[in-house]
């Protein structure tokens, strides 16, 4: 019923969460389970949306990392060419349990582009074959968003997202947030007391903060790199040209009262060239909408007196809150009910955490989510050729602006309004079930369908 923090805020790698992470990690699940077979060739078939935007989103890449035992929290960067490069020479895998398994990417990868499975277009079939071609182990995995997967079984038995187990202080709506808010203080106390069922308050705070500084080494990554971003669009990066600008004229930007808005946008972006390049992000829901919520956090403590490690705790945790609903009621997946799933929800944790932090009142900060998820309705996920970069890069700016003017509108009122976050998100959902497949994550609609590739 309640999703962790850091079940929304996961450690991993570009450029796609649910693309790239979840199969991945699928992968390697399904690896691992294979101890004590005799192994001698594996395939995986990708299905609806995984393969419609795989390459684009490097899929193809996860699959060959999670077959050779990587996960996305720790693989190294710097390695994954070299491991992808040699499954491609040698057509075979290092299995995790020692020894190999025959894996020659261009016949064991199949590309099921128009065929869709019930559950989710996100959709996996790994399979395991002995000496004479014999399945002797397969597994029908869902990538959900935000780098989640789920066994076909779970879905057969009805099973939704990880969520916390008995939490004290369980909720299923905003309302029942509200409620639970109102008798402990805040949002975020709701989400802590939650969260020490698992682990002390040091423990807490030490992984709270891991999440934060790898939003800030991400920030701080991209406004240090240049080049053209990879997958053929040719993008050139903007973040790091953009910053050196910006210190060039630090002080005439003291006259500008808007100057604000030149460095919350050049945050959202460098995380997210540094996802489209394959760099270490954090999900924040997701990978495609991974700047907003970091830009946002970053703006908190450089721009407003008086934050405080603890302020940065908050914000994380009110946002996961928001995020949590979202989960458990629709969905954060891009690939199934569009970029409001990824960029709007982002938008809407956002908004929350700052609001929180800013002093407002557990109804301010329901009001800022409801805002920010609002005025993102009917977003739709059209990524041009299949990559995590036009329009998601500068979406992503656009969602982090978008986010504080949210928390901002709220703080301005007494937290009363007439759409409810419940509304919202039921309206979420049921436009993404209205949306047609094109635009959801298939590249076949919007933008991706009219700009021209070259």
């Amino acid at each position: 019923m309640v999703a962790s923090v850091f079940d929304l805020f996961k450690i991993g790698v570009g450029p796609s969460s649910s693309h790239t992470m979840g199969p991945m990690t699928a992968a390697c699940d399904f690896v691992e389970s294979l101890d004590g077979l005799a192994v001698h060739r594996l395939a995986v078939d990708l299905y609806g949306s995984l393969a419609l935007t795989g390459r684009g989103h490097a899929t193809d890449r996860a699959v060959i990392l999670g077959l050779s035992g990587c996960r996305p929290a720790t693989v190294d960067p710097d390695a994954i060419e070299g491991i992808v490069a040699q499954v491609f020479d040698e057509r075979r895998v290092a299995l995790p349990g020692g020894g190999f398994a025959a894996f020659d990417p261009a016949s064991d990868l199949g590309w099921r582009m128009f065929e869709r499975l019930d559950f989710h277009s996100n959709a996996m079939c790994l399979r395991a074959f002995d000496a004479d071609d014999g399945v002797i182990a397969e597994r029908t995995v869902y990538s959900i968003g935000g780098g989640a997967v789920v066994e076909a079984d779970a879905v057969r038995g009805n099973a939704g997202p990880v969520m916390m187990d008995d939490p004290p202080h369980p909720y299923r709506s905003g309302v029942d947030l509200l409620e639970r808010a109102r008798a402990l203080g805040s949002i975020a106390e709701v989400q802590r007391v939650n969260e020490l069922t698992a682990m002390d308050e040091g423990e807490l705070s030490a992984r709270l903060e891991r999440i934060a500084q790898a939003m800030r080494d991400c920030i701080d990554r991209g406004l240090r790199t240049h080049g053209v971003l990879p997958g053929g669009l040719k993008v050139k990066r903007r973040a790091a040209p953009g910053f050196e600008r910006l210190m060039a004229r630090r002080e005439m930007m003291l006259a500008d009262p808007l100057s604000v808005i030149d460095w919350v946008n050049l945050w959202a972006l460098a995380v997210n060239e540094e996802n489209a390049a394959g760099g270490r992000v954090v999900t924040a829901p997701t990978n495609g909408a991974a700047g907003i919520v970091p830009a946002v956090l970053r703006y908190y403590e450089r721009m407003v007196p008086g934050a405080s490690a603890r302020g940065t705790e908050d914000f994380l945790l009110t946002a996961s809150a928001i995020g949590s609903l979202f989960k458990e009621n629709a969905s954060i997946s891009g690939a199934e009910v569009g970029c409001q799933g990824e960029v709007g929800v982002a938008c809407s944790m956002a908004a929350a955490g700052l609001c929180a932090v800013l002093g407002g009142t557990p109804e301010q900060v329901e009001n800022a989510a409801e805002i920010g998820m609002e005025h993102n309705l009917g977003l739709t996920c059209d990524p041009v050729g299949g990559l995590v970069q036009v329009p998601c890069i500068e979406r992503n700016a656009v969602g982090a602006i978008k986010a504080i003017e949210a928390a901002r509108l709220a703080l301005l009122g007494d937290g009363t309004h007439r759409v409810s976050l419940d509304e919202v998100i039921e309206t979420m959902r049921k436009t993404g079930l209205d949306m047609g497949e094109k635009y959801k994550e298939t590249a076949q609609g919007g933008l991706a369908a009219n700009v021209v590739e070259c």
